[in-house]
């Protein structure tokens, strides 16, 4: 705990810089959300792209980014808040997984939400 307060605050990446696996801090927007069904194990998937017009520092070696990240908390069959629209802030570990950068159960920070009509 003491290593990771000593470092600082971390800038998050967006979405387009993530690498192929490690641990990341980025920043997005829900574009999607998918619901497991009850005959189902308990699921809950968003996925998660760039705002329009987020400047991207460096592009990461070796695949070919995609713009879109896949999140997947498993155990759970909605998060209050999580919907599409919502602007979240994510920290955990990202795997490739059937051609999408993944991350399973991140910690998350809700930044912003869709206004209802």
């Amino acid at each position: 705990m003491a290593d990771a307060a000593s470092k600082g605050p971390a800038v998050p990446l967006s979405i387009r810089e993530l690498p192929e696996r490690g641990r990341v801090l980025c920043r997005g927007f829900i574009e999607a959300v998918t619901y497991a069904p009850a005959s189902q194990v308990a699921a809950f998937t968003a996925i998660v792209v760039d705002h329009e017009g987020t400047p991207v520092r460096a592009k990461p070696a070796g695949r070919a980014s995609t713009g879109r990240l896949r999140v997947i908390w498993l155990g759970r069959r909605r998060i209050p808040g999580i919907a599409a629209g919502s602007e979240l802030r994510l920290d955990g570990m990202v795997t490739e997984r059937d051609g999408l950068p993944t991350m399973f159960n991140p910690r998350y920070e809700i930044l912003s939400r869709q206004e209802e009509q």
